[in-house]
């Protein structure tokens, strides 16, 4: 998984899970057996494509994850390449904005008990 994949899942998860949620560059498993390393977090998928192109890499078509037409992550990666052309940076600006998260400042009621709030 390369930074597009991150920035892809963070919008599926949003638009159809309901959640601020991602992919971190690495995790632990809930049961603690595995880690999860993503060794091309921080590349994009271009740069990752000029690379493999400069080496000549073999591509492997991958049918699995967002190949299939009429996909979200397919019209997901399209918005974010839409809006990277209309306002240049915007994908680095989201992929930022998922390194510096300020947990205080969202509406998480595990984090701040707002119920409470005024009845004190």
């Amino acid at each position: 998984h390369h930074r597009d994949d991150i920035i892809e899942t963070f919008f599926m998860n949003l638009f159809n899970g309901s959640r601020l949620e991602a992919m971190p560059a690495k995790y632990e498993t809930d049961d603690k057996r595995h880690v999860v390393i993503r060794p091309l977090a921080f590349c994009k998928e271009s740069e990752i494509e000029t690379y493999s192109e400069a080496k000549q890499f073999p591509i492997i078509p991958c049918t699995l994850c967002g190949s299939q037409e009429n996909l979200m992550r397919k019209r997901v990666k399209q918005m974010i390449k839409d809006w990277d052309e209309e306002f240049p940076g915007r994908s680095t600006s989201i992929f930022n904005a998922l390194r510096h998260v300020e947990p205080t400042h969202l509406l998480d009621a595990k984090l701040f008990d707002f119920h409470s709030v005024g009845n004190g």
